[in-house]
C-alpha cells in the first residue's frame, strides 16, 4: 500500500547492537554503543566481521534508536561490514545526531561519503595492498572529509607499510586528519609498526585493537 513505503524506506538491516569499550580510533577504551550494519562489497583477506556480511534483521529507525537508548551511552558508532552499503545509514546519522549523541562512523570508504551529517566523525579506512582490495579506495572521499575525522591505515607486512608512507606523503594526509596505522591482527606484530613509525619519524598514532586483547575475536565486542 503507498501509505507503507515511508516506513520500508526508513528500515536497515542490522547485525547486532551492542554495548562494550570502544577499541580503535581516538575514542579507543571509552564505553560505546556499537550499530553493526549488515552487508559489505569488500572482502579484505584480514576481516574480523565476516559475519556481518549476510543475515541480520530488519529494524526500523525507532527500533535502532530505542535499542541504543536503552544502554543509556552518549557515544554511538555506526559499524558493520560497510555501513555505507545501505542508503538509509545516513538517516540513521542523523537522527542519532538530533538525539544528542556523539557519533562516529566506520566505513572501508570504498563508497561514496558525501552528504553525511556534518556533526558525525567519520573513521575512514584506506586498503592497503594486503588487504586485497587496494583498487576499491574512492580517493574521492579524501576531500569529503573534515579536519576533525580520522584516517585508519591496516599494516600486514612491509609492502604495506610503504605503500602507506607513500601515500601519506605524496597526499599530506597527517597534515589533513589524524592518521592511525594499525597492525594486522596475527600477521603483523606490533612492535615492529612500532619501530617503522620510529625510524621514519611519522606523524601517525600506533592503534592496537584494544578490543581483541580484551576479549580476543569473540563477536560482540
Amino acid at each position: 500500500m503507498p501509505g507503507e513505503q515511508p516506513a520500508r524506506a526508513e528500515r536497515l538491516r542490522v547485525t547486532e547492537i551492542f554495548y562494550s569499550l570502544q577499541g580503535e580510533s581516538r575514542p579507543a577504551g571509552l564505553p560505546t554503543v556499537f550499530v553493526r550494519l549488515t552487508g559489505c562489497p569488500l572482502r579484505c583477506r584480514w576481516c574480523d566481521t565476516e559475519y556481518a556480511f549476510h543475515g541480520g534483521r530488519s529494524m526500523s529507525m525507532d527500533e535502532i534508536i530505542d535499542a541504543v537508548a536503552a544502554w543509556g551511552s552518549r557515544l554511538v558508532c555506526v559499524t558493520g561490514g560497510e555501513p555505507m552499503a545501505q542508503p538509509n545509514c545516513r538517516t540513521l546519522l542523523q537522527r542519532l545526531c538530533d538525539r544528542g549523541y556523539e557519533v562516529s562512523l566506520e566505513t572501508s570508504g570504498a563508497l561514496d561519503l558525501a552528504g553525511i551529517d556534518e556533526r558525525v566523525t567519520i573513521v575512514m579506512d584506506l586498503k592497503a595492498p594486503g588487504s586485497g582490495e587496494v583498487q576499491r579506495n574512492h580517493w574521492e572521499n579524501l576531500a569529503q572529509l573534515k579536519c576533525g575525522d580520522q584516517l585508519k591505515i591496516v599494516i600486514r607486512d612491509r609492502e604495506d607499510y610503504d605503500w602507506a608512507v607513500a601515500q601519506l606523503r605524496a597526499r599530506d594526509l597527517p597534515d589533513r586528519f589524524a592518521v592511525l596505522l594499525s597492525p594486522a591482527w596475527g600477521e603483523l606484530e606490533p612492535r615492529q609498526l612500532a619501530e617503522w613509525i620510529l625510524a621514519d619519524r611519522l606523524p601517525v598514532r600506533l592503534q592496537l585493537q584494544l578490543h581483541k586483547l580484551l576479549w580476543g575475536e569473540a563477536p560482540g565486542h
